[in-house]
């Protein structure tokens, strides 16, 4: 049974062999690998890039041809298995397609495709900023934060701070929106100096907000009220007294003094008193009678 087994094996290992060769003693090509050299398919408008195609097997010389959407970029050739680098700059977004390799060599039939690839075009990011609804804050009160870069490839992540700590897990936004975190105003260290921090795929581009402090907000006095409403008492009463003196004191007033002019005149009939305007008016008769009687006694004393 043991020596079965090594049979299949040895049998396998020469099947393998002769599958990989041609009659003419030459190896078949491997299927070529596509990888980008900068070990990363994020991009930026007029970054150079270099793709390598290499297949790890076949007998050279080996011509390698570079396509895009299935259409030829480059052609190089290499007399041994060294990996063939096919140097691109990406101009504009029709340059981050599909790209793909074809080995070949003089075998019949001998070609093989590579995998594909596609370049991602990203954009870096702008500085975010951090803003709020508010900036005067009390104790024992919610505030919110927002932090939104304009500019850069999504999706972004931002992380919140309170001075050099961070106070927030990373906020992954997908959409161009801001990240928005609450917060609670407990005492006065929560008025410190708050950041945020931004970054996308874009090697080496993370960006930090301007910095944001709540101010305190001052408390209103409670007996501010009751000073406005004191205030308004007094207002009321001085309209009602002024409105009072036409209609209760003038008259009153001419009441009295009438009273006085018929005690000095001798005028003791009494007076039926109904409103303010009868004692105005007989006030003026008598004392316009009075003083034609003076007239008169002066006449006739001569």
């Amino acid at each position: 049974m043991f020596f079965l087994t090594i049979l299949l094996f040895s049998y396998l290992q020469m099947s393998h062999q002769i599958q990989k060769t041609t009659a003419n003693g030459k190896e078949m090509l491997s299927n070529p690998r596509l990888m980008s050299v900068q070990r990363t398919l994020n991009v930026v408008m007029n970054e150079n890039v270099s793709l390598s195609c290499h297949a790890d097997s076949g007998s050279p010389p080996v011509t390698y041809t570079l396509f895009k959407h299935n259409q030829k970029v480059s052609t190089l050739n290499r007399p041994d298995l060294t990996p063939a680098l096919f140097n691109l700059t990406i101009n504009s977004a029709s340059d981050v397609g599909e790209y793909k390799c074809k080995a070949e060599n003089k075998v019949s039939g001998g070609w093989k495709y590579s995998n594909s690839l596609n370049f991602t075009l990203v954009e870096p990011i702008s500085k975010p900023v951090l803003s709020s609804p508010t900036s005067q804050a009390k104790k024992g009160q919610n505030v919110t934060l927002s932090c939104l870069s304009e500019n850069g490839s999504l999706p972004i992540t931002y992380i919140f701070f309170k001075g050099k700590q961070n106070i927030s897990p990373p906020v992954k936004m997908h959409k161009r929106e801001a990240a928005v975190i609450f917060l609670y105003i407990s005492s006065s260290s929560d008025f410190g100096t708050y950041k945020c921090r931004a970054e996308n795929s874009f090697r080496n581009n993370t960006k930090y907000s301007n910095s944001f402090n709540f101010t305190l907000a001052e408390e209103k006095s409670h007996s501010q009220p009751l000073i406005i409403s004191l205030g308004l008492i007094l207002l009321l009463f001085i309209i009602g007294f002024a409105l009072a003196i036409p209609f209760f004191i003038i008259p009153s007033y001419k009441a009295k003094k009438f009273k006085s002019t018929r005690s000095s005149t001798g005028l003791t009939s009494p007076v039926n008193a109904e409103d303010a305007e009868s004692y105005v008016i007989y006030t003026e008769i008598a004392e316009k009678a009075a003083c034609a009687t003076v007239y008169s006694t002066v006449f006739i004393g001569d």
